[in-house]
This record gives structure tokens, sequence and C-alpha cells, in this order.
């Protein structure tokens, strides 16, 4: 559609609109839009507000009601009487953007709404998906915002008149584009709550930590004054190590000279023991060969008792059966001759058969009979009808020949009649037919061409069915992805936050520390032991208790090298700490075997070969179990093995160390970071590859995207023809339907002719038959009726006769039949008496023949029950000789035994004696490592260190004054020599001193520095925040001021407008626009005072209908005058004005378009005068709107 050439403001317009399943517009329906006016008209109920309703619903309406429904699924057009529901509504409205007035890079913009019957609801920008709020934003700086001021239905002039104050202000705001800059000043307050609420939150933290730094900085100086403390108590505590340790020695030295005189002892005895246990095994021997001789003689008694029993039994049976068979007679069974009983059967067949003969002989005479009563009644029936015809004649005659022959005459010429509109009607009737066959032909040729197109809309309706699964399962892995790719986002972040804590948690804060931090100026310093092994997973904890405090040690090369730390830890009094000397060799060879659920600690540990003999001393007979149950075992059976269980719990038997820790060791905290930082990787590694998978993933989205679209739009087309081809074969098939009804009604009609013809001739006939019986007929008083008496008496006795042959015949069949079942009872009694004698005879030869076999069976059995006595006899002397045997080696047996008891009792007695003395020394040995353990784990000495610098003969130096004051290295005293009352003196004052102190945090001082650096840090965050507020506060201020000025120029324009249009509606009257706030511009409402020409009012109120619609009217043309939109929609916006307004209105409407495009709905007849282009709308029978014309006005 071309209109005329317009020069406008923006050359921005609508440019179509699409409908499809969109209410009443049930098939695809575009209209083409052109720059000026363009009316629908149309009758009311055919669909014209429906187009405005599609403009609002595209553009974003969200109301229901403001579509004129119940719900949003109302827009789907529900189906009428001939056409189905469908099951989605969808409405493309294309916008002409070539001056680039809609901020997007295309000249063209199409935007599509979807609605689904479930619910859902998709919009797109140019095919691409899209939010509504995209589309408003879209639309929001044309001045077409949420409250579409451009679009006014039926009904809402009066709305705009009843709205409040600040409603109108939101008219005028929307026209103005304000409603971006209220989005940003919702943003920026949304900002400022949130960091109100950080700022409130920071300085709660801050409090909390001003009120954590006093205390702790309290404790830090305890912490220091502990310190040295601390090593008084540590050299005290090592003196009474090393003294208990020296007397655990020598002790243990004079326990050993005893043990070799015990183990000869213990040795004699078991050789003693050996010999008695060989004996006792040949007297077992002896025992168990004589045992099978027994069994054997027991078995074979009882097998010859068994015997005997069941050939007495078989004796018995033989004897009962030879009684029996004597018993049995010769004598025939008692009974009729079979003979005797056939003979009377033949006798009774005979007459049977006579009896038959004449059974045939009554059927032929029952026949003759019925012959005989058909022929008299036919006879009776004849006289019948002549003496009524002659009852008959004789009345007509009396009535008169001349109306019967009238009577002739009349149904003759209603025969002629009927005959003549039977040839009419059936000519009528070919017709009707010719014309249904070819509308059928017509609508055969429709139905195949809509079957082609069904089975192509199926095609295609899969099709697109398989491209939305497609484009939804694509969806769905895409999604799957996101998650996956979140998932391991954030195990990724977990596991590096758990990495980082644990190598915060590993930091040593010892003298180690310090050392491995200056690795790069020390010789020969290898680094943490931690860090240089690597354990079995699951033993780390066990290898941690093993080790003690030597897991938290640093590995070096050798004594040289150890000296060098030591004098840099003094140097530098950074403290102390353990180390492990490398290089040395180790024998584990004769370590005992371990049973099957241990192992050897070494076992569990890869470490390099310079550290592998240290850690072998380290480790002594260190076996790892899994519980203290297989620890108890192991080290009960190897007494001198220290077991320990993969909880940590230590176990030896001479000490023994356990119980819970929630901290966990250095070598577990190493081991969950080597696992953390592989679990990272791996995370790492499968967060790149869901990267590119989602990459992939999206590409393929985009593809099943576009081809579900390419689908859609086929479908579509194909409804369109399919619509069309139906619509067509309708009105074929209701021609064919009503030539077929005619078709039937004029056949109807001939029938009903035909049959009143044939009624009338038959009627006809007999009035013929009677006119001439009534001319032939004399003048009869009455008719005779002698001979149809006659007839009667012959046709009654006829009946009587053929009654008796009927009896008869019936009779005899009754009796033949008896004979029959005579005859058959007979026959079968004789073959039962012939088979029961047969079975009798077999029964008596059968009983002979058991009676020969039972006599031969009982002698057998008497001659072998005999032989069974003797041997029985035999069986029995040899059972007794065996047993005989067996007591004499159960004795010798029980002699060997009781030797060998009494041998056992004296060597357990010595085995006792000598695990006594083990036990005593290795509890001694146990007390002796248990003070190394304590030293190590106490103080970080090993026992050889301990002795050489803390032993009995080592002088103490004196480090404080009786006042508990250190002594300063140039006025340090003379060193004493070591006694253990003033060392044990020394200790309890230096822990009662260390007891003052009160509880000591060790970590204070560290704690102290970092909660200071914190507060430092928060107090700088804080700054940072009070400046974002300040910004914030000043973009809300400035967005205030823009919406201020913004409001204030649209409002002084659209006053303006709205005094100049209200003077043009109302000649002479007064219209303005009134501030409720003149003060407030960010919040005041908009007032409208009307009066028109000769009235005093102004309350809008008080005006008649037609005035407000025109107050709402002036209104509107103000804000489209003030801020012009591209487009309006005004939906019979003058329906309720008279010709006088209506032509001040039409003049406006012709100064709108100059710069706007209006899109009219109407009935008025000077509306559509007025208009470049007209669209004419119309509802079908079926319920559907169509545009049916177009009217177009070139300039």
């Amino acid at each position: 559609m071309r209109a005329g050439s317009w020069r406008r403001a923006t050359d921005m317009y609508l440019k179509s609109l699409t409908l499809r399943g969109f209410k009443s517009f049930a098939s695809s329906t575009t209209m083409v839009f052109e720059p000026g006016i363009t009316c629908v008209v149309g009758p009311n109920g055919s669909g014209k507000s429906n187009v405005v309703d599609a403009l609002a619903w595209v553009m974003g309406e969200q109301g229901a009601k403001s579509l004129r429904g119940g719900k949003m699924e109302d827009v789907i057009f529900a189906g009428t009487s001939g056409r189905a529901p469908l099951g989605r509504a969808e409405v493309l409205l294309t916008i002409d953007n070539s001056d680039g007035a809609l901020p997007i890079d295309y000249t063209e913009v199409t935007i599509s709404r979807t609605m689904f019957r479930s619910g859902g609801s998709e919009y797109a920008i140019n095919g691409s998906p899209a939010r509504l709020l995209d589309v408003q934003e879209l639309l929001s700086d044309s001045g077409i915002g949420r409250e579409m001021h451009v679009i006014v239905g039926q009904g809402q002039l009066d709305s705009i008149l009843q709205a409040t104050p600040e409603t109108r202000r939101g008219f005028i705001e929307e026209a103005a584009g304000v409603l971006k800059h209220r989005k940003r000043k919702e943003k920026a307050e949304r900002k400022l709550e949130s960091t109100e609420g950080n700022l409130h939150r920071l300085n709660d933290l801050l409090s909390e930590i001003r009120r954590q730094l006093k205390p702790l900085g309290r404790q830090a100086e305890v912490a220091r004054k502990a310190a040295v403390v601390q090593a008084e108590v540590r050299d005290a505590k090592a003196r009474l190590f090393a003294d208990d340790l020296f007397q655990a020695r020598e002790s243990l030295a004079s326990e050993m000279e005893a043990e070799a005189e015990l183990k000869r002892r213990r040795l004699e005895l078991e050789a003693q023991l050996d010999k008695a246990r060989a004996e006792e095994q040949v007297a077992e021997a002896a025992s168990r060969d004589a045992l099978p001789r027994l069994s054997a003689a027991q078995e074979t008694w009882y097998a010859l008792a068994g015997l005997a029993e069941r050939v007495s039994s078989t004796a018995t049976i033989a004897a009962d059966r030879l009684r029996n068979a004597e018993s049995i007679t010769t004598e025939e069974r008692p009974g009729r001759d079979p003979e005797a009983i056939e003979r009377e059967a033949a006798e009774v067949q005979a007459a049977q058969e006579q009896l038959a003969t004449e059974v045939e002989a009554l059927g032929g005479a029952l026949a003759a009979a019925t012959e005989h009563r058909h022929q008299a009644e036919a006879a009776h029936a004849e006289a019948e009808q002549q003496y009524a015809a002659q009852h008959r004649a004789i009345a007509d005659r009396r009535e008169g020949l001349a109306r019967l022959v009238g009577e002739v005459n009349t149904l003759r010429t209603r025969a002629e009649a009927a005959g003549s509109e039977i040839e009419r009607l059936t000519q009528a009737r070919a017709q009707a037919e010719e014309r249904g066959e070819e509308a059928r032909r017509g609508f055969a040729l429709l139905e195949t061409r809509l079957a082609g197109l069904s089975a192509g809309e199926s095609g295609l309706d899969a099709a697109y069915e398989a491209a939305a699964d497609t484009q939804a399962g694509a969806e769905a892995a895409l999604e799957q992805l996101h998650d996956a790719f979140r998932a391991a986002t954030a195990e990724r972040g977990a596991l590096a936050a758990r990495a980082e804590a644990l190598a915060v948690g590993l930091s040593q804060r010892d003298g180690s520390s310090a050392l491995l931090a200056a690795g790069d100026q020390l010789d020969g310093l290898l680094g943490s032991v931690a860090a240089l092994i690597t354990v079995e997973a699951g033993d780390q904890a066990a290898i941690a208790a093993a080790l003690g405090a030597a897991a938290d040690a640093v590995a070096v090369t050798g004594v040289d090298a150890a000296v060098q730390v030591f004098d840099h830890l003094k140097a530098e009094d950074l403290g102390r700490a353990g180390m492990l000397l490398g290089g040395g060799t180790a024998d584990p060879s004769d370590w005992p075997t371990l049973p099957a659920q241990a192992r050897w600690a070494v076992d569990s540990i890869s470490c390099s070969d310079d550290l592998r003999g240290p850690l072998h001393r380290l480790l002594f007979k260190v076996a790892v179990v899994d519980d203290l149950a297989a620890a108890r075992s192991v080290v009960d059976r190897l007494p001198e093995v220290t077991a320990v269980t993969t909880d940590g719990d230590l176990l030896s038997s001479w000490f023994a160390s356990g119980g819970s820790s929630a901290k966990p060791s250095v070598i577990e905290v190493r081991a969950a970071i080597d696992e953390t930082t592989a679990k990272l990787d791996a995370a790492q590694a499968e967060s790149e590859r869901l990267r590119f998978a989602v990459a992939e993933a999206t590409e393929k989205v985009e593809q099943a995207r576009a081809a579900t679209e390419a689908a859609l739009a086929r479908l579509h087309e194909s409804d369109a023809e399919y619509a069309a081809v139906a619509e067509e074969a309708a009105v074929l098939n209701q021609a064919a339907t009503a030539a077929q009804g005619e078709a039937g009604r004029l056949a109807a009609a001939a029938d009903a002719a035909v049959a009143a013809r044939d009624h009338a001739l038959a009627n006809l006939a007999e009035l013929e038959r009677r006119l001439e019986l009534a001319e032939a007929q004399t003048e009869l008083s009455e008719a005779d009726p002698t001979e149809r008496d006659h007839r009667a008496d012959l046709a009654r006795a006829a009946r009587a006769a053929e009654m008796d042959s009927r009896l008869a015949l019936r009779t005899a069949e009754e009796r033949a039949r008896a004979l029959a079942d005579r005859v058959n009872g007979l026959n079968r009694a004789a073959q039962a008496e012939r088979d029961a004698r047969a079975q009798a005879a077999a029964r008596r030869e059968q009983l002979r023949r058991e009676a020969e076999t039972a006599a031969s069976v009982l002698q057998a059995a008497q001659w072998l029950a005999a032989r069974i006595v003797d041997s029985r006899a035999l069986a029995e002397l040899e059972r007794d000789r065996a047993q005989a045997a067996r007591a004499a080696t159960e004795t010798e047996l029980a002699a060997v035994r009781q030797r060998g008891r009494e041998l056992a009792r004296a060597f357990e007695g010595m085995v006792d004696t000598v695990h006594r003395d083990e036990l005593a020394r290795a509890q001694q040995q146990m007390k002796i490592e248990a003070l190394a353990e304590r030293a190590l784990s106490e103080l970080g000495l090993d026992a050889e260190t301990l002795l050489a610098d803390y032993g009995p003969e080592v002088v103490v130096p004196v480090l404080l004054s009786p006042e508990g004051i250190p002594y300063a290295d140039d006025e340090r005293p003379e060193p004493v020599a070591y006694q253990r009352g003033e060392q044990e003196k020394r200790l309890r004052g230096a822990e009662r001193d260390l007891a003052v102190l009160g509880k000591v945090n060790p970590l204070a001082l560290e704690e102290f520095e970092a909660l200071s650096e914190r507060h430092t840090f928060l107090a700088e965050q804080l700054v940072d925040l009070r400046k974002s507020r300040e910004d914030l506060v000043d973009i809300i201020n400035d967005v205030d001021a823009r919406v201020q000025e913004v409001f204030a120029e649209a409002y002084a324009d659209v006053e303006a407008a709205f005094a100049d249009a209200f003077s043009r509606l109302f000649p002479g009257g007064e219209g303005r626009l009134v501030l409720t706030e003149p003060d407030q511009w960010l919040t005041t409402g908009v007032e409208v005072e009307a009066r028109p020409a000769g009235k005093k009012v102004k309350r809008l109120s008080l005006l008649s209908g037609g005035e407000r619609s025109l107050v709402a009217v002036a209104f509107l043309v103000a804000l489209f005058k003030a801020r012009p939109s591209p487009f309006y929609i005004l939906d019979e916006v003058e329906a309720a004005l008279d010709d006088v307004n209506l032509s001040r209105l039409l003049e406006i409407y012709q100064e709108l378009r100059k710069d706007s495009q209006l899109l009219v709905i109407t009935h008025q007849k000077r509306t559509m005068e007025i208009a470049d282009a007209l669209y004419g709308v119309t509802m079908r029978s079926d319920g559907v709107t169509t545009v049916i014309s177009q009217r177009l006005r070139e300039s």
C-alpha cells in the first residue's frame, strides 16, 4: 500500500503489523501502514479494537484487563463452532527506523511477541530473543513508555480525567522521556542503600577490632615475660630428664647379665618336651590304626542283623499269598446269558421295523388330509367373497349408479395428474443430482489438495517440533554446561582457598621457619622434613605420631651443617629448631618378621637416600597397624617392636601415647596440601574444558534457534494456504450437501406421488369392478348364503380329518422311539456281561501263578535264615576281639599324654620366668625410650644430646638471680655442680613464676600485629565507602535536577498546548493545567481545570459526557503537540462528539499528521474522508476477522 508523500519532523513510523492467532485473527493477517492517517473501519464486533490491543500487547502491555480479557491467555484464538482453537498467538510489529530514532543499529526494527496457551511468553527484536525490559528501553526514548499514552483505547478518555494528579504527571513525564532518568536514579538509590549497609557493617567490625586490640596487647606483654621464665623451666627439666635417663640405663645393664642361664635351662626342657610329643604321636597312630578294624566288625554285625529282618518279612509275605491262592474256587460268575439278551433285542428290533412302516403310511395320510384342508378353505374363501360382492352390488345399486360413476371419473383424473407430477419431480431430481455430483467432484479435488497440504503440514509440524526439540535439547545442554561450569568454578575457588588456608597452617612459628626463610644463606640446608618425604595415603597420622617432634624438624646434610645452623640461630636470636641429619646408613635385616596385619613404618615413606638412614633410626622397629587391637597383638608377640595405628595412637611394651587431637600434624597438612593442589589442577583443567564446551553449545543453540524460526515461518505459510483451500472446500461441500438434500426431498416427493398414484389406480380398479357388478346385477332384495355355508361345512370337516391324522402319526413315532431305546439297552447289557466273565477268568489265572511263586520264595527264605544265624555268630566274635585291641592302645596313649603334660607344665613355668624377666627388661627399656621420647617431644633433644649436654657430670650454669632477674652475660657467676634436689627446687620455682603470669597466649605477639594491620586496612576501606556514598548522593541530586528541568520544560509546553487546544475545541471557554505542589517539582501532581463558554463551573465531574471527552482530547492533543511521538493509535475517540466538535477535532488530526503517524479506529464517515488509507475489517461467518478491502488516496 502506498500513500502520498509527507514532510514530517521524523521519518520513524509503523510500517506493518502481522497478527497470527491473536484474538479473532485466527489466520495470518498483515496490515501495511504508511505515514499519514490510516483509518480502520468496520461494523461493531468485527475486531477493529483487536488491532489496537495487538499494538499495545506487542509493545509490552502486561495487564489482561487493559486488553479486555480476564487472563493473558485470552488473547489466543479460542476457536469457533467451525474452527478449532489455536495453541499460540503471535504479533509482529515492524517500525521504520531510517532516521535512527530508536537506539539500535537497524533501519528497520521488528518487535515480536508470542504467547503460548501453557502461559509462556517470548519477545524478540529483529528475530533475536529479548526481554520485556529490552523492549521498554528500546521504545522509551521515543516517548513510548509503560503508560503508553500514544494508545488511546475505548473508554480511556474518561479515565484520563478521573486519574489522580500524580497519574497525569506520569503522562507528561512519559511524553518528555523522563523514564530513563528515573531508572538511573532508582539504580543509584539501590547502590546507596547497599553502601549504607556496608558502612554499618564496617563500623561494627572496626568497633569489634578496637575492642579486641586492648586485651590482645596485654597478652603480648605477658608472652614476652613468659619467654624468659620458660627458658629456666626448660634447662631444669632437661637436667632432671638426663639424670633419670642415666639411672635407667645403669639399671638395665645389670639386669642383662642373668639372661644366659635362663636360656640354657629353657633349651633342655624344650628337648624333653619334643621327645614326649613324639611318643604321643606314635601312640595316637596306633590308636587310629585299631579303629578301622572295630568299625568294620560293627558294620558287618549290623548289616547281618538287618538282612535277617528282611528275610523274615519276605517269608511271612510268601506264606500269606500261598494261603490266598488255596482259597480260590473254579465256579462260573452268576448272571443272565448274553446270548439270551441278544435274542430278546432282535425280537424288539423286528417290532420296531414293523412300526416304522406304519409311521410312513400315517405320514402319507397326513399329507393328503392337509392338501384336502387347503382346497376346502380356498373354496370357502371364494364363496365368502362372492357373497360379499353380491351384498355390495345390491347396496351400490340401491345408492345409485350415478355417484359410483362420478367417483370412477375423479380417480381417473387424479391418476393422470399424479403421473404428470411424477415426471416433473423425476426431472428436477436428476438436475439436483447432477449439480451435487459436480460439487462433489470439485470437493474431492480440493480434498485431495487438502490431504497433500495436511501431509505437508504434518511434515512441517514434525520439522518444527524436531527443530524445537533440538533447540530445547541444545538449550538444556547449554544450561547443564553452565551449571557444570559454575560448579567447577566454585570448586576451583574452594580448593584454592583450602590450599591457601592449609599453607597458612603449615607455616611454623619457631626457629624452623626462620631457617627455611634463610635457606640461601646457609650451606647444607635441605628443607623441611615434612616437605622432603612422601607418606602413603592413610598413614600420615601414624608416621607423624611415630616421628613426633622430628616431623616438624629441618633436614640438613650432616653434623657440620647442624653446627652452622646452631650458630646462625644463636647469632640472630631466632629461637630453637630440631634438625634431621642426613647421611648414615641403617641395616633393617635384623628386624623381626611382622605379622600380616602390620608393616614397617619406613616402608610407607618415600624420600631421598640422604634421609633414609636417619629415618630408619627415628623409626627403629616401628610398625604401622590399622587399629589398637592389632597394635596390642603385635606388641604381645614382638615386645621389642613399637606399634602405631593409622589414627596416631602409639603403643609399645615400654611407652604409649594416644587419644584425640583436633590439630593435624605437619605431615598430614603437607599431604592435604598435595592432595588439594592435585584436585585444584584437575578442577582448573575441567573448568577450561567446560568453558570451551559452553562456547560450542552456545553456537549450537544459535543454529538450532535459527532452524526453529525458519521451520515456524514455513508452518505459518502452510497454515495460511491450508485455510484458504479449506474455506473453498467448505463452500463446495456446502453446495454438494444442499444439492443432495434437494435431491432427497424431490425423491421423497416423487415416491409420495407414485404411492398416491398407485393407491388411486387400485381404488379405480375396485370401483370399476363394483360399477360393472352394479350394472349387471338384477334387482335382488337379498344375497343367497347357501353356497357359502356348504363350503364352510366342508372346510371344518377337512380340518378335523387333518387333526386326527396328525395325532395318529405322533403316537406311532413315540412308540418307534421307545422300541429303539430298548434295543440299544439290551445290546449294551449283553456286552457288559461278556466283559465281566472274561475279567473273572483272568483273575483266577493270576492268583494261580502268584501261588507258585510264593511257594518257591518261602523255601528259599527259610534256607537263607539258617545261613544268616551262623554268620552273625562269627561277626560277633570278631567285634569283641577288635574292641579289646582298641582298649589296649587307648591305655598306652593316656600314659604318654600324662608324661607330656607334666613336661609342658614345667616348660610353661620356665617360659613364665623368662617372660617376666624379659618384661622387666622391656619395661626398663620402655622407660628409657619414654624418657628419650619426652626429651625429644618436650625439649627437642635426642637421648645422646641430652646426656652429653645436660648429664649429671655436666656443671649447671646460673641464669637467674635469687630475685628471679636474668643475669647479663658479663655478670653471670661460675657454674655449679649438678644436685638433683637443687634442680627440682629450681624447676618448681620457675613453674611457680610461670603460673603467676597466668595463661599465656604464645601467638599473642603475631596476632596483635596481624589485628593491627587489619584495623588499618578496614579504616582505609571505611574512608573509601564514605567517598562512594558522597558520589552516589551527588548522582541522585544531579538526576533530580535533570528530572526537574526536563519536567518543568515539558510542563510549560504542555500547559501552553493545552490552553491552545482547549480554546479551539471550546471557543470562548477557558482551560488550564494547575500544579498541586508548585514548590515541589519532583513530586507535584497535575490538575485539569475546564470552563466551557457560558458556564461558571470548573469541576470536571459537573461537565457533560461530550464535554468531558473533549477535555480529555484537549489534554492528549496538548501532550501530542508539546512532545510529538512518531505515531498515535486512537480507538473511536470521536464517537461521542457532534458534527461541530468533530470538525474541530479533525482539524487537529490534520495538524498532527505533519509530525506523527495516526492510526484511527472509527465509525465516522467524515473521519474516513481525511484518511490517506482505509482498511475495512469484517467478521466472517466462522467467527474469524479478516481484512476484506482497502482504499488508497494518492496526493
